[in-house]
């Protein structure tokens, strides 16, 4: 059995995470026991939510046990099997963590799942065809339900939820504003992403400003938002809601270090009558099959074409995630490992 590279949570942070919070170890691989699955992953998902593990609080998720591999999406090829169901060369996605391989019991629910990387690149399985894709279909279609042209504001616009959310609303005939950082995003956002604009949040930095950018850029108002970061620009957009718009609340990465985010005007929800709703994509697996075959659609058609950030290797790990949460990625962040 194969030396394996595992990072894992070595102390919690305070305040800011940083990479001292993490440490790389190598270990040996177990012997497979019946049923089970040796996987090496390809690659390996950086995602927001990780942050929120990190910390000892009250959360919708279980906190990340010090001394553990770190949670994370992983893709990748079964190289052993001692399952009927998988065999060896299969293309896999399950949740393997950081780390090279990984042993996954192959009766347990959810733990693998067979893809064919000849249609959608193997990648794409942990973007935009897979959970942040889903992601941003749940919000879309459950919580918001837009008609067609509607107008309709997504943040964190050119990651990989964002970038899946446009592909989708724009397929059901909406407007849809981005809100990014940076003009470099923007750009990508209205030149490649399909966005019918975009609003750079870091030239408009204050709750003023960036309500006044998002009145220029869509003045018949916002039907329907879906949030990932929180802070001032969900107050931006709360002052911008038509009546009866829809938030489909996805993520606070504004708050990931532990500061607390209070609304400036929460009386505008009842003002508008507002439905304001937040999710776990985790909590409603029965829908994923449609949300996933709309998506591989959108791919396959190149309406859907993400923008992936590699890092090479394991050790990278610490240092994308950490950029990750401070907006160096573009489009979906991954890390390389084969």
């Amino acid at each position: 059995m194969p030396r394996n590279q595992q990072i894992l949570l070595d102390n919690r942070p305070r305040d800011a995470a940083t990479a001292e919070n993490f440490r790389l170890v190598t270990v040996d691989t177990p012997p497979l026991a019946e049923g089970q699955v040796l996987v090496r992953h390809h690659y390996l998902s950086l995602d927001p939510y990780m942050r929120g593990r990190m910390n000892d609080s009250k959360s919708y998720a279980a906190c990340q046990p010090l001394g553990e591999v770190m949670l994370g999406g992983t893709v990748g090829e079964v190289v052993e099997s001692r399952h009927a169901r998988f065999k060896v060369g299969d293309k896999v996605v399950g949740m393997g963590g950081w780390q090279e391989y990984s042993v996954v019991d192959g009766d347990a629910p959810g733990a693998l799942r067979v893809v064919d990387a000849s249609v959608v690149p193997l990648s794409y399985y942990l973007g935009a065809v897979g959970m942040p894709g889903v992601t941003a279909w749940y919000g879309l279609t459950q919580i918001i339900e837009p008609q067609p042209g509607q107008t309709l504001t997504v943040s964190a616009a050119t990651g990989a939820v964002g970038s899946a959310f446009v592909a989708l609303a724009k397929a059901r005939g909406c407007r849809v504003v981005g809100i990014a950082g940076g003009p470099e995003k923007c750009r990508y956002a209205t030149e490649e992403l399909r966005f019918d604009a975009c609003i750079d949040h870091r030239a408009h930095g204050d709750l003023k400003a960036l309500s006044q950018a998002l009145k220029a850029a869509c003045p018949d108002g916002i039907d329907g938002h879906f949030e990932n970061v929180g802070g001032y620009v969900l107050d931006a957009v709360l002052l911008r809601a038509n009546p009866f718009a829809r938030v489909a609340l996805c993520g606070m990465i504004a708050g990931y270090d532990g500061q607390p985010l209070p609304l400036v005007n929460p009386a505008l929800m009842l003002i508008n009558r507002m439905r304001v709703e937040g999710f776990i994509v985790s909590e409603h697996m029965q829908l994923w099959p449609q949300a996933l075959k709309e998506l591989a659609a959108l791919v396959t058609a190149g309406t859907l074409r993400p923008r992936e950030s590699i890092t090479q290797g394991l050790a990278s790990a610490p240092e994308a995630f950490l950029g990750l949460l401070r907006g160096r990625n573009f489009g979906k962040q991954l890390v390389q490992l084969v």
